[in-house]
């Protein structure tokens, strides 16, 4: 950050991962604030801000992990710190972004990342810089401007130089859903794309949605014609067809690529159907390596050869209990975007080349 003042900008973390905020702080030159979060014998969260903060511009690294519910809370009460410390400005640097998942009404429940967003700009945060959000349109839930920064640049590149023979690759949908996503790769790399159809379990745009529950009809004789007057028609249910691939994948390196990774169980039931299908060598790329429950275990047994991930979440314990999970620092690239946010700079350029649907 040569010719420009660092004085007034603070990195502060919570206790998700303040490994990504020391390899961010270090890239920007800059120390680490004075914070201390920490939890009383009740379970409250307390945060302590050590340092004057009056007048600086503050970066909050927080991200989401397994211990999701206390990562939210830390990141709203030092926001609120920061707040009613007089910062001039709050940004939350949050590589996942919790609850993002949860972006779409759900039978009788609720829209969870909607709300979240109503939590974060009312504690204080002026400012979102996130990763590869599941749904592009959650930028919109916020009050305030969010960065939605891609880490394709850096799966490109691992794609490119730590694959051997890549161009022999086709790049596979996991499910008709990533298909957008699968076919950016396939035409940066200039390669085929195979979709995977059909799934053992049910695909997240499957479950149960309460639009779709029966009206209350009354009985008629279905040997008839129904007539319009007598009410809406049943939804007929989806039947799933077993699952197979549409592209060809024999004797060619299969690369699937999705935004994250948590319960592996469908990638492993998508890479035994290609290597049935002949794929002699099985690459799952993500973003966000959540790998939650018996993850490790399951990928350690399974046809995959390797699991790249970013280190937008912690996995340090789960790359000791499997080899396969390879590791992507994204750390310059977060540090850029709070450098040019800080300089009143364009973001524009850490969008370059990059597509809505990466």
């Amino acid at each position: 950050m040569e010719g420009n003042s660092t004085s007034d900008i603070v990195i502060l973390t919570g206790n998700s991962h303040p490994e990504l905020a020391d390899l961010i702080a270090n890239r920007l030159g800059v120390r680490k604030g004075g914070c201390s979060v920490y939890h009383k014998t009740n379970r409250e969260t307390v945060v302590e801000i050590a340092d004057s903060i009056r007048g600086k511009n503050i970066y909050i690294v927080q991200t989401g992990t397994k211990d999701v519910n206390n990562n939210i809370m830390e990141l709203l009460i030092m926001a609120y710190a920061c707040k009613t410390s007089s910062a001039r400005s709050i940004v939350g640097v949050i590589p996942y972004l919790p609850y993002s998942k949860q972006c779409k009404m759900r039978k009788r429940g609720s829209i969870v990342t909607k709300l979240l967003a109503k939590m974060m700009c009312k504690s204080g945060l002026s400012h979102i810089i996130t990763m590869d959000l599941h749904q592009k349109e959650i930028q919109g839930f916020y009050d305030c401007p969010v960065d939605n920064l891609r880490a394709s640049p850096f799966l490109l590149q691992y794609i490119q130089e730590s694959i051997p023979d890549y161009r022999n690759s086709v790049i596979v949908a996991r499910n008709p859903g990533s298909a957008k996503k699968a076919t950016s790769y396939a035409e940066r790399l200039r390669l085929a794309i195979a979709v995977i159809h059909g799934e053992q379990k049910e695909a997240e745009s499957d479950e149960v949605d309460g639009r779709y529950s029966p009206p209350c009809i009354p009985s008629v004789d279905r040997s008839r014609t129904m007539d319009v007057s007598v009410g809406v028609p049943v939804h007929p249910a989806k039947e799933k067809p077993p699952i197979n691939v549409v592209g060809d994948v024999g004797g060619r390196i299969a690369i699937m690529v999705d935004d994250m990774i948590d319960d592996v169980q469908s990638f492993v039931a998508a890479a035994e159907v290609l290597k049935e299908c002949g794929a002699y060598k099985i690459y799952v790329l993500a973003t966000h390596g959540l790998l939650s429950s018996d993850a490790p275990t399951l990928i350690e047994d399974s046809p995959i050869d390797e699991v790249v991930v970013t280190n937008t979440v912690p996995h340090e314990l789960q790359k000791m209990k499997c080899n396969k999970i390879k590791t992507i620092d994204i750390s310059v690239l977060l540090s850029e975007a709070i450098r040019r946010i800080h300089n009143k700079e364009s973001m524009s350029y850490l969008f370059k080349n990059v597509t809505l649907e990466d």
